[in-house]
């Protein structure tokens, strides 16, 4: 249902503010480069620090300017089973629903079953599990997936341990399921063991390439894995610090959006890793 390549969108800022012009001419550029589809709202966003008027309007302008060009795939978890249901069960116009693993307070796997399958009876929207242990401490086991891969509107997962073998075991033991890489590096590399393609972060700034390889790998050309590697250098000097502050130097650099801002407690890039980053950018020339 949502094979490709999907951006998990930055919040761009200028003055304290969102800024809706860097936006707007990100968002003409993915969709320029034929992007399969966006994630709004998710870590990437900065979500935890918009308001919830800032998120809302943040998705009605996305919504007017793609315009039923591509899929949107909307960021409706956190860490209470209560609020994950109330802000999915207000996720209007979208195509789906990106829930991730709660983060900080440690649920067991019967306690992220429980809290995924709730959310699940919840809507009738296509329900994305989000399996990031880097982020939220807690993982997902192989055997919890496989169970709420059952529930019908449990659709797929995107899944960002950048594990290759457990992302092929979940692909091997699931029906009929989205299997999306979480892991820039990696995706590719998952995608030729089955998976459906990627929720990105590298995407803001190679958006045609990816769907590109990720196209001929489908079509059975191998050499498309090592054309990727290509970016590789890219791909680590956009995580030298936490996502998204390199990602929005770059689009900075690239004249996509106005200024890098960042909403604390995260802060633009630090001098020390410009040069690399500015190094690597090279490859978009």
């Amino acid at each position: 249902m949502f094979e490709g390549i999907y951006t998990a969108l930055i919040t761009p800022f200028k003055n304290g503010e969102v800024d809706y012009k860097s936006l707007k001419n990100l968002l003409k550029d993915q969709l320029d480069k034929k992007i399969t589809g966006f994630v709004v709202h998710g870590t990437t966003a900065e979500s935890p620090t918009t308001t919830a008027a800032e998120k809302e309007k943040i998705l009605e302008f996305v919504k007017s300017e793609v315009s039923g060009q591509v899929p949107l795939i909307l960021g409706t978890g956190s860490n209470s089973t209560a609020e994950t249901i109330e802000k999915t069960k207000n996720a209007k116009g979208v195509q789906g629903v990106l829930v991730v693993v709660p983060y900080y307070n440690k649920p067991p796997q019967r306690g992220l079953y429980e809290h995924f399958s709730a959310v699940a009876q919840s809507t009738n929207l296509p329900v994305i599990l989000y399996n990031v242990p880097g982020r939220t401490i807690t993982s997902m086991e192989l055997e919890t997936i496989v169970k709420l891969s059952e529930i019908d509107n449990i659709v797929g997962i995107k899944e960002a341990t950048g594990n290759i073998e457990f992302g092929e075991q979940i692909i091997k033991n699931t029906k009929d399921f989205c299997v999306l890489s979480g892991d820039d590096k990696t995706f590719l590399g998952l995608a030729d063991k089955g998976g459906k393609g990627v929720i990105a972060v590298v995407s803001h700034l190679i958006p045609d390439v990816m769907v590109k390889l990720y196209r001929e790998l489908k079509s059975g050309n191998k050499n498309a894995l090592r054309e990727y590697e290509k970016y590789f250098d890219l791909i680590d000097s956009i995580y030298l610090e936490a996502n998204p502050i390199p990602v929005k130097y770059a689009l900075y650099k690239k004249k996509i959006i106005d200024t890098p801002d960042m909403r604390l407690p995260l802060v633009t890039l630090h001098e020390n890793f410009k040069a690399k980053l500015d190094k690597a950018l090279e490859i978009l020339l």
